[in-house]
């Protein structure tokens, strides 16, 4: 009975990663070119999946978010893949994620039952996540293009703040609609 249980156990955790996976892909997709880093609704999927599914579920679907994208999935923005879009100039972001990831779903873990709360504190957590995903995508840039930091923020980053900002509040708001269903 109890391997029947960790059977069951084990499938869920795996759809649930493959149900992030896909809604990361999917935002991953719905891009529009800016420059040279794409804006797409990854920070919004990235982030909803940290608040709704937990740190280890959520991590598990941003790594094999990044392994298909290396193997050659075309998962990135653009219907890209393999190690030239992971380790070129935006790859930075792509690990990023982890970080974007991590913040909202050791949320998860804080005892905030009501409702707007709770939300308050995964926007929170995904502004903080974000604004490292941010510090490390961009030094990346910056590596890749040999350019000061000044110029990857002023390209990177300054144009996707405001949009970022709205994204991440309704993911937060969806994730507690939504995180009550997802046990």
């Amino acid at each position: 009975m109890k391997k029947r249980m960790k059977i069951a156990i084990g499938a869920k955790d795996v759809a649930y990663t493959a149900l992030a996976v896909a809604l990361i892909t999917v935002c991953a997709w719905i891009s529009v070119p800016i420059g040279h880093v794409p804006f797409t609704l990854q920070t919004f999927a990235v982030a909803f999946v940290g608040a709704v599914f937990g740190w280890k579920r959520g991590l598990a679907a941003v790594f094999s978010y990044i392994l298909m994208g290396l193997v050659g999935i075309p998962v990135f923005s653009k219907f890209s893949a393999g190690p030239s879009a992971l380790f070129g100039p935006t790859g930075g972001y792509i690990f990023g994620f982890l970080f974007l990831l991590l913040f909202p779903a050791l949320c998860k873990l804080i005892p905030v039952k009501k409702g707007w709360k709770r939300a308050a504190l995964f926007f929170a957590a995904s502004l903080l996540g974000t604004a490292v995903c941010y510090l490390f995508g961009t030094v990346w840039f910056m590596l890749v293009y040999r350019c000061t930091f000044a110029y990857a923020f002023t390209l990177c980053v300054l144009p996707f703040l405001l949009p970022d900002f709205f994204k991440l509040a309704i993911a937060s708001v969806l994730a507690v609609r939504l995180e009550k269903f997802m046990k």
